[in-house]
Order: structure tokens, then C-alpha cells, then sequence
């Protein structure tokens, strides 16, 4: 007979009685609130929060409120965590093809989170370049904030050894994160939050071999900007030092590079090719992107 227990607060047990009503029979073992039989299973709940499922739909019967349990804890995570000291991290670049990569972490202490918002700190996707432009200055003057770039030909190289991308973030977000703590010290942050890429399993598993691997207080939280101002706070700074690095390629290939991976960027490809000769986007694009097919095949029209 299979078994399955989980603990349950007063409040679910409660919910769980309800959602058994029509089931629950007179006979209680010992130190029990309630039995309930139904088709393939026996629900036992205790009074110690203990409930106790049996028989081939055990496991069924129990994950319904397994996971109600687990949501009801990230929910009470985050809520802790968004009044926390934290550390946020996010990157910028890797949807766009001119452009290196940039991954940003800022520590905002808890008595400064009023005063981000305030300054109208929000996800850097949901604010123009303009007023990126104004906002980041001043919020790199109010927090400690670490960014780490990842150049084009780097991230070329990498690609070309068969780096995935979500490894090539991991390896950039632990190391502004380190490189942070490291300047922070003595302080500690309470939380390191990291706007989600992919899961944490599977970020520290991108980590292994590698050195100096913040593992303590990391969260990976999808739309972390949403949980964290902190998470905000860094995409507005990475957004700020990529918009700084385009300006920068832009005057160096003698052209307005333009962001993303659109038709638009095909034909600026391919006046670089047809001006400076394929090498050139070497030094300015990700070449993996399909782009760099497009946009031969342009230039040779």
C-alpha cells in the first residue's frame, strides 16, 4: 500500500476537511482530527498537522495539496524577500545581435527601497533609452553595483566551443554577484536574487568546476524585478552600460548600430560587410544569430 504524508498548517487541514465532508467516517485512530475513505485512498489527518494518505491513489490525493503548500510558501518568500537587503541581478544583450552582453548585480538595503522607488525604478524593458539615460546615473550614485561585459569577440569564441548562452549568463551573473559581495564585505546581503534564465538546479549545475560560486541566499524567481526593486535597479544599470557600449561600436564601425535582431539589423549587417568586409562583425555581433546569414546574402545583391 502506498503512502504519503505531508504537514499541513490549521488552514489547510481545515480546507482539507471541507474538501472531504462527504467522506469522512466515524472510526479515529489515536491522536487523529478526521479519517476520510475514498475510491483508492484513506485520508488521516492528526492533530499534530501530519496528514496521512494510503492506497494506489495516495500519491495523487496528496500532491493536490502538496502543491498548494508549496505555493503558498514561495508566495511567503517573496513577500520576506522584497523587504530584504538584497543583491538583484540581470542581463542585458543576449536577444540582440550588435552588442555585447551585459549582466549587472546592485545591492539596495532595506531602508533605501522606498527611496528607488520613489525614483521610479522599474524593469529597464518597460522604460525608453531616454529615460534610462537619466535614471541610471543618479542610481549608480545611491547603491554598490558591480557589471561585468562580455565583448563580441569573446562571446564569439565561447559560442564557437559550443558554450550555450544560458551557461554564458550563469558564468557572467555569479561572477558580478562575486565580484559585488566581494566589494560590499563586510557587509552581507540577506538575499542574492537573480531575474530567472533558467532553473537553480540547473544554473549551479552550469557553475561546476568553476571558482568562487556564490551559492548562499540565491533565488531564481521569474520577473524577479516584480519581487525585488534591487532586480530593477540592476537591469536599469545593465540596460545603461549596453546602451553606452552601442553608442561606443556605433562611432567605431562608422555607423548607428541598431538593437535587436530584425530586418533592420540584417541591412546594417550587411552595409558592414559590403564597407569593411565580413571580419568586421567579428568585433560587434553575435555571429550565431541568423542574422549573419541574412545579411551576407544581402550584401552580395
Amino acid at each position: 500500500m502506498a503512502n504519503h504524508v505531508i504537514a499541513a498548517t490549521a488552514a489547510l487541514l481545515e480546507k482539507i476537511r471541507n474538501h472531504y465532508a462527504s467522506d469522512i467516517t466515524g472510526h479515529l485512530p489515536a491522536g487523529a482530527l478526521f479519517v476520510a475513505k475514498r475510491a483508492g485512498c484513506t485520508i488521516t489527518a492528526y492533530r499534530s498537522g501530519k496528514v496521512l494518505f494510503q492506497g494506489k491513489a495516495a500519491e495523487q490525493e496528496a500532491a493536490k495539496w502538496q502543491e498548494q503548500l508549496e505555493q503558498k510558501k514561495a508566495a511567503a518568500s517573496q513577500v520576506r524577500l522584497a523587504a530584504a537587503s538584497a543583491i538583484g541581478s540581470d542581463e542585458v544583450g543576449t536577444g540582440d545581435y550588435f552588442g555585447p552582453v551585459v549582466v549587472a548585480a546592485a545591492y539596495v538595503a532595506k531602508d533605501q527601497i522606498k527611496a528607488i522607488w520613489t525614483m521610479g525604478v522599474k524593469d529597464s524593458k518597460q522604460l525608453t533609452d531616454e529615460a534610462i539615460r537619466r535614471l541610471a546615473p543618479a542610481l549608480m550614485d545611491m547603491i554598490p553595483y558591480q557589471t561585468v561585459i562580455l565583448f563580441n569577440r569573446m562571446y564569439n569564441d565561447w559560442q564557437r566551443r559550443g558554450m550555450p548562452q544560458t551557461k554564458i549568463k550563469a558564468l557572467l551573473h555569479n561572477e558580478a554577484i562575486a565580484k559585488l559581495i566581494k566589494r560590499l564585505a563586510p557587509i552581507e546581503p540577506e538575499a542574492i536574487i537573480i531575474d530567472q534564465f533558467i532553473e537553480r538546479d540547473l544554473y549551479f549545475r552550469y557553475l561546476e568546476g568553476e571558482t568562487n560560486v556564490v551559492r548562499d541566499r540565491v533565488y531564481c524567481y521569474p520577473k524577479a524585478e516584480t519581487i525585488h526593486i534591487a532586480v530593477a535597479a540592476a537591469s536599469i544599470i545593465a540596460r545603461y552600460v549596453f546602451l553606452q557600449e552601442m553608442e561606443r561600436l556605433s562611432q567605431k564601425v562608422g555607423m548607428t548600430l541598431p538593437k535587436g535582431a530584425g530586418a533592420q539589423v540584417d541591412q546594417a549587417a550587411a552595409k558592414l560587410i559590403q564597407t569593411h568586409g565580413p571580419a568586421i562583425l567579428e568585433t560587434c555581433a553575435k555571429l550565431h544569430f541568423a542574422n549573419t546569414k541574412k545579411a551576407a546574402q544581402i550584401a552580395k545583391q
